[in-house]
């Protein structure tokens, strides 16, 4: 009976050992690490990622409740098997001995090791670690009174959240390409070769451009990029009118596929802030700056020459949309899941179910979606009318 006992207390002390050493683990582990590593397949940073996307505050207190249980279930059989064994000063030294023991291999050491392998004991002890903090949780809210939000506890919630969108942000960042962030060629601003910079500095002024793509024989001759400061320098030291050819700069060219996260250190390594995106068949197929690309991580970057304009107008019926309205927003607007595969915008995807350019007004349907041509500028569809069919 006192072996019986003596080992189920090494057993639970093993078992605490566990808890502690993932539970330290745990909480160095950041979501945007585990979700990263969940991404390339690992299910014990997947489980880790369903436990750090729950309320974070609700992990220590669970474990601390689970682990106080664990090692007094560990200390009483083996208190028990002591007093059978022991007695006096020899009882007194041996309780004493239990006592460092069970504080040094059930909660110092493991939280040494856990803290210094962040990640590993976290995914390694992820099933185990749901499962204490399942039941530690639920043992913290029948102990704990209903008490109202704390002003910094609403900070606490407000920041996780802010947390979890830029999380989400950045995995959708890494799988970007450039084809999803670039302004579209029947978007751009370009300026001829052959032109004067008088005319140049007047397009600058109007468009608000700081860097002008410079175009041998059409836009799909891009030859170079020609910067406003040039023109300032020019102009600024009294030079003689020139064509705009002979003061671009070379372009800098990628390809529509390229991962944006890719480019981006390009663009910073070469100190290229504007690239011109060829499609496959070495057309131009649009441009992209750094500020396209930074955007796509935290949110829309407006400056003094930025227009507001909306995506999405709603409408009784419906809603008017912009024809360069990304597929997967429409989606969410109408609880469908259209296939981003295939079709970037709404307009893409309006000219692949025409088959051709529609006519201003042409209906067509798609899972349970109406659209409508709402407006046609030459080859392209530019708003389109969605309600439910």
């Amino acid at each position: 009976m006192k072996l019986f006992a003596l080992l189920l207390a090494a057993a639970l002390l093993v078992v605490g050992a566990l808890v502690r050493a993932g539970g330290a683990s745990l909480v160095r582990t950041s979501r945007a690490d585990a979700l990263h590593d969940a991404a390339e397949g690992d299910e014990g940073a997947a489980r880790v990622a369903r436990v750090l996307d729950a309320d974070r505050s609700v992990i220590q207190p669970a474990i601390g409740t689970v682990m106080t249980v664990i090692l007094v279930a560990a200390a009483v059989p083996a208190s028990w098997a002591l007093t059978q064994q022991l007695s006096g000063l020899a009882l007194l030294a041996g309780l004493v001995g239990l006592g460092i023991a069970i504080v040094l291999i059930g909660d110092l050491l493991p939280r040494s090791l856990g803290r210094n392998r962040p990640r590993r004991l976290a995914y390694r002890f992820s099933g185990l670690l749901t499962l204490v903090i399942r039941l530690g949780s639920r043992a913290v809210d029948l102990v704990a009174e209903d008490e109202p939000d704390e002003p910094a506890e609403v900070e606490e919630v407000l920041q996780e959240e802010a947390e979890r969108r830029l999380i989400s942000s950045v995995l959708e960042f890494t799988d970007a390409v450039v084809r999803e962030v670039m302004v579209p060629r029947t978007d751009m601003t370009i300026i001829a070769e052959a032109a004067s910079t008088d005319e140049a500095i007047a397009l600058c002024l109007k468009a608000g451009f700081s860097r002008i793509p410079v175009a041998r024989a059409g836009p799909d001759d891009i030859s170079g990029i020609l910067y406003a400061r040039d023109l300032l320098a020019l102009a600024d030291s009294g030079g003689d009118a020139r064509a705009v050819g002979e003061l671009m700069r070379s372009g800098y060219y990628v390809p529509e596929t390229k991962r944006i996260s890719e480019l981006l250190g390009e663009m910073q390594a070469n100190q290229v802030h504007m690239a011109v995106v060829v499609d496959e068949f070495g057309g131009t197929a649009g441009l992209v700056t750094i500020e396209d690309i930074i955007e796509e991580l935290v949110g829309e970057i407006a400056d003094e020459f930025d227009q507001a304009q909306e995506l999405i107008t709603a409408v009784d019926d419906g809603y008017l949309v912009d024809a360069r309205l990304p597929v997967d927003e429409l989606g969410i607007l109408f609880d469908v899941a259209f296939p981003d595969e295939e079709w970037d915008t709404v307009g893409g995807l309006v000219l692949a179910l025409a088959g051709r350019v529609p006519k201003e007004g042409e209906q067509f349907e798609h899972d349970g979606v109406l659209f409508v041509a709402d407006r046609v500028q030459g080859r392209r569809v530019a708003r389109v009318r969605c309600s439910r069919a």
